[in-house]
Formats: C-alpha cells, structure tokens, sequence
C-alpha cells in the first residue's frame, strides 16, 4: 500500500519539478501541480486503501471492551455489597400518597 503511495508522490514531485524547470512554467504552477496531481489523489486512495485496516482495528477495539466488561461482570457477581453496580434506585423521590 505504502509503495504506490510514495511511488506516486514520487511521479508527481517529478512533474511539479519539471513545470517548475519548464520556461513556460512557473513556481505556482509547480505547487499546484503536486498538491493537485499528488497530495490530493493519494490522500483519496490512501483513506480507502487503509479501511481495512482502520475495520480491523475498531473490531479489535470493541472485543476488548467486550472482555474486559465481562471480566469486570464476572469479579462484580461475586461481590455481596448492595449495590455493587452503583446504579441508582429506580425512584429517587418517594411516591406522595392522599391521607384519607
């Protein structure tokens, strides 16, 4: 992956050089030329050729969070403290009742 890419920075280095040479070219040209013809394509390809990569690297991301949370499950089960999952109660303010 990575040689494609320097090879084609490499071509299109090699062009801005030769519009900047050229006595009908100029230095602005030459700038336009590599960021045009080089950065801008292969910052385009280098995204899409490195999705796999970046896929396999969220994939690896969430298996870890997965073990890990359930490594963390597995030692809270064994805990005997109420409220061991410090979740809330599931009404923080008491019901108010009519006095009859």
């Amino acid at each position: 992956m990575y040689l494609v890419l320097i090879a084609w920075i490499y071509v299109a280095f090699m062009m801005a050089v030769a519009e900047a040479a050229s006595p009908v070219g100029s230095v602005l040209g030459a700038v336009f030329t590599f960021l045009l013809y080089g950065v801008l394509p292969m910052s385009v390809v280098g995204y899409i050729m490195g999705t796999p990569a970046r896929r396999r690297a969220i994939k690896a991301k969430e298996a870890a969070e997965h073990a890990h949370a359930h490594t963390q499950n597995s030692s809270d089960a064994h805990s005997t403290a109420p409220n061991a999952h410090s979740e809330t109660s599931g009404d923080a303010i008491a019901p108010v009742r009519k006095e009859l």
